[in-house]
């Protein structure tokens, strides 16, 4: 890699997304390059079991990500372990800037950056994620068939979440720091009237407790009293917020209110050339196989663009 280099495709992130989309560049003989500053994988390769990944009955997520990661290099696939800090769109070429102060060029840029679920930094969640903290119903839900769990949040998804968790569980207590929910008014109706779901208002986790089996409890306090409790519980789900990782998208890209990007069906935003794909995309589900398929298209597309744009 270096400056002087003309790339067909830089792949700003190494998760399921742009480790797909490195796979179907190169298979394409796109001259490609992804960039990615921590663990190739992103968020799956910190989770301890993934069922929904078609061809796995179970495989742990750090091995599925180095699947990816093996299949990408089965091809030879560039990968540069920086930080990308900025993308320059431009006329004929794109440009990416490295902390380094190095500046790549390419054709065309696939921004595969991910996104960050908001935790709530307390004492037992970031040793228990995977041993029984989620922020991700419908990815984890089945390990907690007939067991007891908690949800904390008070949006939609956490809403809707719980109401997927009460089908499928023994019990779920949603958890809510404040006395009324901020989801919309049929969620809360369905919630209420779900035999399965106890609502805790006021009430903010303070600690997830948990013993060599993973989470086995959650430490409560009431926001008003004051008063202090402990509920056991096998699962929590963790629901105050997701943020795209969008800080490196350019100006001038479409997003929607929440901050993640607005592409077309190639996952082509509003600059030609400059594509999006996993949980940086807006779409209806964030899944695995879904970002996957988001770096397939992406890659496909890319490879039609820059044939079309060398015959201009």
């Amino acid at each position: 890699m270096s400056e002087d280099e003309l790339y067909d495709v830089i792949i700003l992130g190494g998760g399921p997304a742009g480790l797909t989309a490195g796979i179907y560049a190169m298979r394409a003989a796109l001259k490609t390059v992804l960039i990615e500053k921590g663990l190739p994988g992103g968020q799956v390769a910190i989770t301890k079991d993934v069922e929904n990944y078609p061809g796995f009955i179970e495989i742990g997520g750090f091995e599925l990500c180095e699947k990816f990661l093996q299949h990408a290099k089965h091809y030879n696939l560039e990968i540069v372990d920086k930080e990308a800090v900025k993308t320059a769109p431009g006329i004929d070429f794109h440009s990416v800037h490295l902390v380094d102060g190095t500046v790549l060029r390419s054709q065309v840029v696939i921004l595969a950056a991910g996104g960050t679920a908001h935790k709530l930094n307390i004492p037992g969640e970031e040793a228990n994620f995977g041993k029984g903290v989620s922020y991700c119903a419908t990815c984890d839900g089945f390990f907690f068939r007939g067991q007891t769990v908690a949800v904390i949040g008070g949006g939609d998804t956490a809403l809707e979440d719980a109401l997927y968790l009460a089908k499928i569980t023994r019990k779920v207590y949603l958890i809510h720091r404040r006395d009324a929910f901020r989801g919309s008014r049929i969620l809360q109706q369905r919630v209420f009237a779900e035999p399965l779901i106890e609502i805790v208002y006021n009430t903010v986790a303070t600690e997830i407790q948990s013993n060599d089996k993973g989470v086995c409890g959650l430490s409560l306090k009431d926001t008003i009293t004051g008063a202090e409790r402990s509920i056991d519980t096998d699962g929590v789900f963790i629901f105050v917020g997701f943020r795209p990782n969008n800080q490196i998208v350019p100006a001038g890209i479409k997003m929607n209110t929440s901050g993640y990007v607005i592409t077309d069906e190639k996952c082509e935003t509003t600059i030609p050339g400059i594509f999006a794909v996993g949980d940086l995309r807006q779409k209806y589900a964030n899944q695995i196989v879904l970002a996957a398929a988001d770096g397939c298209t992406a890659a496909l597309a890319a490879a039609h663009y820059i044939e079309t744009h060398q015959g201009s």
